[in-house]
């Protein structure tokens, strides 16, 4: 599988001139930040390597990622989860289904402590250092595209669950990366950042209330429908959602006409398939 460059397409957003990364593009089965952090398992030669596991939640990019990818290489994929509804279990849907299509072998109890020596295990979410690995070659595709266009002031946002993205975005980049909290707060935002590196840490910008990952807020569904409406570009439901309202808010107090910015779409698409009927049912009514 080849990784070709991401286009980066222009938008007109309420009334300001954007640029959206299109990251979702990358490839129909390996695409958005997770296919950046996992560059290294596709590229390095892992001698002996026969199964990934990994664990986190039962609708992630991640769980559905290392699917594609270990179909891929031929390796088996395992995956533990704390819980699988039984609505889930009699009809699968979105991130889960797709990743079973992969041969995924999912397991509802605890994560093993050792891991035998053909077994390479991956920690929620691709939080690893080797993300880096990948996530320098998005940051040289920006550097170029930036050259190309003449872009002399950049400012690039994304947001962030573990924010191994934008941590090393920033340390590859020589312009300021933006970022919120979606998975936790700021401070575990800020905690994440620190166990990886001790410096390069992107700006984080605040969140004007609270929000639980993976509830049902009616501003992100509007959020997802006026961004398709205007932009034609479908984004995803559990961070693009408060991404964008994020950075609107930033945009709106700090915009600035001889400044470029650009949105990374990091994809997660497949995951809309569950989450918009869970929103559908709860504000369609």
């Amino acid at each position: 599988m080849k990784l070709d460059n991401s286009p980066v397409q222009e938008i007109n957003y309420l009334e300001k001139k954007l640029f959206i990364k299109r990251d979702d593009l990358l490839h129909k089965d390996f695409s958005g930040n997770k296919a950046r952090k996992f560059y290294f398992l596709l590229e390095e030669k892992l001698k002996g390597i026969q199964k990934i596991i990994s664990h986190g939640s039962i609708q992630s990019n991640a769980m559905y990622s290392l699917s594609s990818l270990c179909k891929l290489k031929g390796w088996k994929f395992e995956y533990y989860v704390d819980h699988i509804p039984s609505n889930l279990k009699s009809n699968p849907i979105g991130n889960y289904k797709y990743a079973l299509q992969n041969g995924m072998k999912v397991c509802e109890n605890e994560l093993p402590k050792k891991f035998n020596t053909n077994e390479l295990f991956i920690s929620e979410g691709g939080a690893v250092s080797k993300a880096s690995i990948g996530i320098k070659n998005l940051a040289n595709e920006i550097n170029t595209w930036a050259k190309k266009n003449n872009i002399k002031d950049l400012k690039v946002f994304l947001p962030s669950g573990t924010g191994t993205t934008a941590l090393y975005l920033q340390k590859f980049l020589p312009y300021e990366v933006l970022t919120c909290a979606c998975v936790g707060d700021e401070d575990y935002l800020l905690k994440q950042f620190k166990d990886l590196e001790k410096d390069y840490f992107p700006t984080i910008l605040k969140r004007e209330k609270k929000y639980h990952f993976g509830k049902l807020y009616k501003e992100f569904y509007e959020k997802y429908l006026e961004l398709k409406e205007q932009t034609n570009i479908e984004f995803d439901l559990l961070y693009d959602s408060l991404g964008w309202i994020v950075f609107q808010k930033y945009l709106e107090e700090h915009y600035d006409d001889n400044v470029s910015y650009l949105y990374i779409h990091q994809g997660g698409i497949i995951g809309n398939e569950s989450m918009l009927l869970r929103y559908e049912y709860k504000f369609k009514r």
